[in-house]
């Protein structure tokens, strides 16, 4: 089935907190709730391989395992949750790909999975864990610390566009990613809007084997 075929909607209702509506739209869904409540999430910041709980199905961020998006199991019915889901797994890992430059000729198998599998364990990362062979573009960083100084343009990620701005100038310095990986870690509720507005920085911070030489 092609892109433009899939689900790229998917509404839930819930007796107690509503509606809610899911959209896939470019790079990024939206979550509509109620009239006025809008929340976006980047497409490339999500883990494609979500978790699912007693009641929900939860994608999470590639960095710190928060999760960024949770879907109520099965509404409004079982073929159109399920055709969503894959297409916003598919999406997720294009985009991630897109951004990182991966090229990826076929799909992988565990997009079309059961989506009712336990979910995987993860081990916790530290800033030290971050992979030593990781690959880094000067240009995405160039890119992400411009989204930064555009749109989050504050004192609280100072230290992060630092840390950055020093990564850009030694990309295989090992240290200089510990220390963005350290200071991103510092930022805690600022994390959401680093995430979404300079995606790249999950890239460089998560433990993908395609990010790494």
């Amino acid at each position: 089935m092609l892109l433009n075929e899939m689900r790229t909607k998917l509404i839930q209702k819930n007796l107690f907190k509503g509606t809610r509506e899911f959209e896939i739209i470019d790079d990024q869904v939206l979550v509509k709730s109620g009239k006025d409540e809008t929340l976006s999430v980047t497409l490339a910041v999500l883990n494609p391989e979500p978790l699912i709980t007693r009641s929900h199905l939860e994608f999470v961020s590639r960095v710190n395992g928060e999760p960024l998006l949770a879907l109520s199991l099965s509404k409004p019915n079982v073929t159109e949750f399920n055709e969503f889901v894959s297409t916003l797994k598919q999406k997720a890992l294009q985009e991630y790909n897109a951004i990182s430059g991966i090229s990826v000729t076929s799909k992988p198998a565990t997009l079309n999975g059961n989506l009712y599998e336990e979910p995987p364990e993860f081990d916790e990362v530290t800033p030290e864990d971050v992979g030593k062979n990781k690959r880094i573009s000067v240009e995405g960083l160039e890119n992400a610390i411009n989204m930064l100084q555009t749109y989050v343009n504050n004192d609280e990620i100072l230290p992060l566009i630092a840390a950055l701005e020093s990564l850009k100038q030694a990309p295989h310095d090992h240290s200089k990613l510990v220390r963005v990986a350290t200071v991103f870690n510092e930022l805690e509720s600022g994390q959401g809007a680093v995430l979404t507005y300079a995606p790249y920085v999950s890239i460089i911070l998560s433990d993908d084997p395609f990010g790494s030489d």
